[in-house]
């Protein structure tokens, strides 16, 4: 198990270099396959030997080699979390080879919309149409009698959010409503308490931010894809123990 998780983080590592090109170029309607990454200062194209996952940014201490422009942090972050969010999949879920598939599909795209809502505050259709088909594919090979619990989880989802986003339309987009769907199809019963995880986050960050700033607050609107990207995490990781504590503790 040692070995798989450590080829889990390599893999995350690489992928998630990938998934910042991803996460910069979906939004602004940019082909993800060429042409080969470019710095943002001054257009030269980047060697492969100063595109290696993480290290090329520590031994370039943060800076491009054709310019010496400053090298967002953001990048071996980025990285860095994806293999971290592999190695923990596989590790939690070793023992059902369709889950480890879903949840390394899963937190890819979790990373991706949150990057991109964050930055541009939009999670782009594209990135979430090809998430929900890989979810559909993997669970219809790997897991059939589970489609219906991933569908009515995918709905009841989305339609939440939706009834959120008809009553506070400025705090919650419909991407938000479209993640949360998307969620519905990876987690199934657990997107609840992923959606329960976000709704905290988020309304934890948004007292604080009162608390700080008074009334202006209210005002300023913040992207809650990375709360509902907190909670998914949280559902894959933990939401079948959150839910048998619950049934147990409630029912």
């Amino acid at each position: 198990m040692a070995a798989a998780a450590a080829i889990a983080f390599l893999g995350g590592l690489i992928v998630g270099s990938f998934v910042t090109v991803v996460a910069h170029r979906v939004p602004r309607g940019e082909s993800i396959v060429g042409p080969r990454s470019r710095c943002p200062a001054c257009g030269t194209q980047i060697a492969a030997y100063d595109n290696v996952p993480v290290v090329s940014w520590l031994l370039l201490r943060g800076r491009a080699r054709c310019c010496g422009a400053a090298i967002s942090p953001r990048y071996p972050l980025t990285e860095l979390v994806l293999g971290l969010l592999y190695m923990a999949a596989v590790l939690v879920l070793w023992d059902d080879p369709t889950e480890i598939a879903l949840g390394l599909v899963f937190v890819t795209t979790l990373l991706a919309v949150t990057l991109t809502d964050l930055e541009r505050r939009v999670i782009p259709n594209k990135i979430l149409i090809v998430a929900a088909v890989l979810a559909v594919a993997i669970a219809a090979v790997g897991d059939p009698s589970s489609l219906p619990q991933r569908v009515i989880a995918a709905a009841a989802a989305g339609g939440v959010l939706f009834a959120a986003a008809l009553a506070y339309p400025r705090g919650m987009g419909l991407g938000d409503v479209k993640l949360a769907a998307t969620m519905g199809l990876f987690l199934g019963r657990d997107v609840a308490p992923a959606i329960l995880v976000a709704l905290l986050a988020g309304s934890l960050v948004g007292l604080a931010m009162i608390a700080r700033d008074g009334a202006a607050a209210r005002k300023r609107a913040i992207p809650f894809g990375p709360f509902l990207a907190l909670g998914g995490v949280a559902g894959m990781l933990a939401g079948d123990q959150m839910v048998d504590w619950y049934l147990g503790t409630f029912s």
